[in-house]
């Protein structure tokens, strides 16, 4: 057989038509379908966005930071460990300017690491500065909003002037963090930068975790007592039908034994009547049969009731009330109408 005769004649498809058969028959979805259907419920989207704000939270936060970076996050003053000075008496001269000094080991990589801290440290200025014989190798970087942009001249004069005179004090370092901070002062004065004091602050995402997480709460504890609430009602509802109902049964079979002995009174004269066979009170006997016909279909309703059936429950009271009027009506010799 040819490719075209396989074509004319279908016999090419056999390996596809059970994939076919599958999908026709409805067969259980894969995970990656069930995760995508649950994706795109409301569930689905609020999780995804949850934790689109978790993963900023994260990033935001610094939890991706470097050891240096992460210090700066929340400090004024780093110094790379082994190198003998007081960081604590530091970040005391620094206070709480928008000055962040980094003290590196000899011949670390001061760019680098200006690069490493200028998200967390951003609006501040920073200088970085390790010991070279003598001297300090600085440099510097304004990382003040809107410097990168239109005041790139400010941001130069800041970098430039930030660690002028501290080579001086190349074995004071504590020295040396004091004129850093009197030039500081000195560029603030000058208008080069904004005065100002730094505030350390959790971030917008963790507020808005805070937030959320607060809301949630306060939703979920809603949700619950409106739900408590909700249920609590409809339990008492469905106690006041089952109440109803057991009274409304209880009427029932309280109408329906009343009844029974209404006819077991007046067989006796059915009896009497019946053996005469003159035909003078033939109106009661055929009303007595009739109501004991009846009676007997209204047993066999009565054991077939759904007891759950207010409905059905109140009009078998109905008949039953009905069929007494009409054997009371026979016990009284008054003349009745067929119900």
């Amino acid at each position: 057989m040819t490719r075209s005769d396989s074509r004319r004649t279908g016999a090419g498809r056999s390996r596809r038509q059970p994939a076919d058969r599958s999908r026709r028959t409805g067969a259980a979805p894969s995970p990656r379908q069930r995760v995508v259907g649950l994706l795109g419920t409301p569930f689905g989207l609020a999780v995804l966005a949850c934790l689109a704000l978790a993963g900023w939270a994260v990033w935001s936060g610094g939890a991706l930071d470097g050891p240096i970076a992460r210090h700066v996050r929340t400090s004024s003053f780093y110094a790379d460990p082994g190198l003998d000075v007081d960081r604590a008496a530091a970040e005391r001269i620094i206070g709480n300017r928008r000055l962040v000094v980094v003290l590196r080991s000899p011949d670390a990589d001061l760019r680098d690491t200006c690069k490493q801290v200028s998200r967390a440290a951003d609006g501040t200025v920073v200088l970085v500065l390790s010991r070279d014989g003598d001297d300090y190798d600085t440099y510097g970087c304004a990382l003040v909003p809107g410097y990168e942009k239109k005041n790139l001249g400010k941001a130069a004069a800041a970098e430039m002037i930030i660690g002028r005179g501290i080579d001086t004090f190349a074995d004071r370092p504590l020295e040396a963090v004091k004129v850093i901070a009197v030039n500081y002062d000195r560029l603030v004065k000058a208008g080069t930068v904004p005065d100002g004091s730094r505030t350390i602050s959790p971030s917008l995402p963790r507020f808005l975790l805070a937030v959320a997480a607060v809301l949630g709460v306060v939703a979920a504890a809603t949700a619950l007592y409106l739900g408590g609430r909700r249920a609590g009602r409809l339990a008492a509802a469905r106690r006041i039908r089952r109440d109803e109902l057991t009274d409304s049964r209880s009427a029932l079979s309280a109408a329906t034994a009343g009844l029974a002995q209404q006819i077991i009174d007046l067989d006796p004269q059915y009896a009497l009547l019946n053996a005469r066979r003159d035909g003078d009170d033939s109106s009661f006997v055929r009303r007595y049969r009739q109501l004991t016909s009846d009676h007997a279909a209204l047993l066999d309703r009565l054991a077939t009731l759904d007891g759950t059936d207010d409905a059905a429950v109140r009009a078998l009271t109905a008949r039953v009330e009905s069929l007494s009027r009409q054997a009371q009506s026979l016990a009284d010799g008054q003349p009745g109408t067929d119900a």
